[in-house]
């Protein structure tokens, strides 16, 4: 990871949003309470951290990513932006927010922007998050969708210019949010945009019996 952000870091921002949509749809409607504890999964260079900060001052911001080097610009810009935020360099699966974060409760909103499809075992990385979320709490996914709604040209020319970056669309995401959910674990809602360009998942847990 990074091998591949080393360079990359530096124009990260300035070339993913133009294709990376729904991220802001996703801030915008985070569902976390009045000075809840959120962290980012794949916080990269802190974009979307700086964001949220802006738009929900209150919340306690948390973030971690596989890669050194983003995170050192995460820091950089985090702290230019006046944002507090609780940075550690770990694999979503391998998370103990106790030891690398410092924290002993669960947490409002865990989100993953644009990461799923970056990483080789996504389903590890969703379960490792939904065992983080509090009763009450939710986890949110934005990622590359379906494409069904746009042509098939666009879709296999999307599809095949991602690969060189080893960005690859996980129409399964689904189906693991899913099985999540079974049994009355979760309420899972989603959401399309830009005609199955993108997708934004919600799964919300039921809150504690009594509260």
């Amino acid at each position: 990871m990074d091998r591949m952000y080393r360079v990359q870091r530096h124009v990260y921002d300035l070339t993913r949003h133009c294709y990376l949509l729904g991220r802001d749809r996703l801030l915008r409607s985070l569902p976390a309470q009045p000075r809840g504890l959120v962290l980012e999964m794949g916080c990269g260079t802190g974009r979307n951290l700086i964001r949220l900060a802006k738009m929900r001052p209150d919340l306690v911001l948390c973030g971690i990513d596989a890669s050194e080097a983003m995170l050192g610009t995460a820091r950089t810009k985090t702290s230019r932006a006046g944002v507090s935020a609780r940075l550690a360099c770990r694999l979503a699966e391998d998370l103990d927010q106790a030891r690398d974060l410092g924290l002993d409760r669960g947490f409002d909103a865990v989100y993953f922007s644009y990461v799923l499809s970056i990483i080789p075992e996504p389903a590890a990385a969703l379960a490792s998050a939904w065992k983080l979320v509090r009763p009450g709490g939710v986890l949110g996914v934005v990622d590359f969708g379906d494409f069904a709604g746009l042509p098939g040209w666009f879709g296999r020319l999307l599809t095949g210019w991602l690969a060189l970056f080893d960005v690859r669309p996980k129409p399964e995401l689904a189906a693991m949010l899913a099985d999540l959910a079974g049994g009355g674990a979760g309420e899972l809602t989603r959401e399309d945009h830009r005609a199955g360009y993108a997708v934004l998942f919600w799964l919300r847990k039921p809150a504690e019996q009594g509260k």
